[in-house]
């Protein structure tokens, strides 16, 4: 995990003025008055009359507030149409795959990645993988979770790495960072769509699982409780925090080439001290009572990027949530993973395996 990439503080100042908070009210209806029957001296006439009965007005229900724009619960409340997924041309091809150059549409941003699709006549069960951070400025297209790319493919899957928005030959973004990159959910939201909107013959749109690894799995949580059934199941390894607040004072707060990234994140919104609920609703740990999905995190306890400890926080907020979720952890194995790589892979395809069935 490396710091955030830089961009031009004037352009996230500008947005600073947009957000507003919010908080949920609604109004319970007044219940509704019960007719009481009198008689008057008119009984002598023979004559009974009924009161007129007692109308109480109901007054109209205040309507919840929209949340604030930079939040899960905005993510959650919006309308994904990921679609256009292009193949495009032959990037590589070998006995087993053939990898493509793809894109798709994700809002109004085309959004660029790679695609291993298996030799033969499939559909396959299809995944979409999520990588973590790598500066924008060297990334290329399909970079990120090579390895994994190539041993899912041979394994039988067809794998989508998106590339994100900023990366690569995606469109551009120039809110992304100040929007605490939640863009790249958006992404990763869409580019489950454009699968199951495809109608391509050899991707199976009843079977799709995804992939996060350290910032990609926690685009992964938020995805998870965005768009609940979304996908099959998830795996994630190494991931970051599923508090946004540790994982901003952690690099962007605490990098000092940051160009006043982080200045403008706390003129926005506030610091995660100095306005907590924000920070609480902008974290998927917020939300993991929506989770429907099974989970399978993996994380080496040498992990000098994203410590262990995140993920045993994870996986104890999502039981307490009544998420299926198991964290496996690996000895002495580093962020990247190394010795225990194969293994760990050989437990994601077993994973997926079981839950990606037709």
């Amino acid at each position: 995990m490396t710091p955030p990439v830089r961009f031009v503080l004037a352009v996230a100042l500008c947005a600073v003025g947009t957000v507003a908070c919010s908080a949920d009210e609604a109004a319970a209806p007044a219940p509704a008055s019960t007719p009481t029957a009198t008689t008057s001296t008119a009984r002598e006439a023979g004559v009974q009359t009924r009161t007129p009965p007692t109308t109480t007005s109901t007054p109209a229900p205040i309507p919840t507030p929209p949340p604030h724009p930079v939040s899960i619960e905005a993510l959650a409340q919006q309308a994904y149409d990921g679609r256009n997924l292009q193949i495009g041309e032959v990037l590589d091809a070998n006995d087993v795959f053939t990898r493509y150059f793809v894109t798709y549409a994700s809002g109004d941003l085309t959004i660029s990645g790679i695609m291993n699709i298996p030799v033969g006549a499939g559909p396959f069960p299809t995944l979409v993988l999520a990588h973590g951070y790598i500066d924008p400025a060297i990334y290329t297209n399909g970079r990120g979770m090579m390895r994994e790319q190539d041993y899912l493919a041979r394994a039988g899957y067809a794998v989508l790495h998106t590339d994100y928005r900023n990366h690569a030959e995606s469109s551009d973004d120039p809110n992304a960072e100040l929007e605490l990159r939640l863009g790249y959910t958006k992404d990763v939201i869409n580019a489950v769509l454009a699968i199951k909107a495809s109608g391509h013959p050899q991707l199976d749109p009843e079977r799709v699982g995804l992939m996060g690894r350290s910032m990609g799995g926690g685009v992964a949580y938020n995805a998870l409780v965005a768009s609940p059934g979304l996908v099959d199941a998830a795996v994630v390894y190494a991931p970051v925090s599923s508090s946004t607040a540790d994982n901003f004072n952690r690099w962007t707060r605490a990098d000092p080439d940051a160009d006043g990234v982080s200045d403008a994140i706390i003129a926005a919104y506030g610091a995660p001290e100095a306005s907590p609920e924000f920070w609480q609703d902008v974290s998927p740990v917020t939300y993991f009572d929506r989770i429907t999905e099974p989970i399978l995190i993996q994380h080496g306890t040498a992990d000098e990027s994203c410590p262990v400890a995140w993920s045993q926080q994870t996986l104890t907020a999502l039981q307490a949530a009544g998420a299926d979720a198991e964290l496996i952890t690996y000895d002495g194995e580093p962020h990247a993973f190394e010795a225990a790589w194969p293994l760990s892979m050989e437990r994601t395809v077993a994973f997926f395996t079981e839950h990606l069935r037709a």
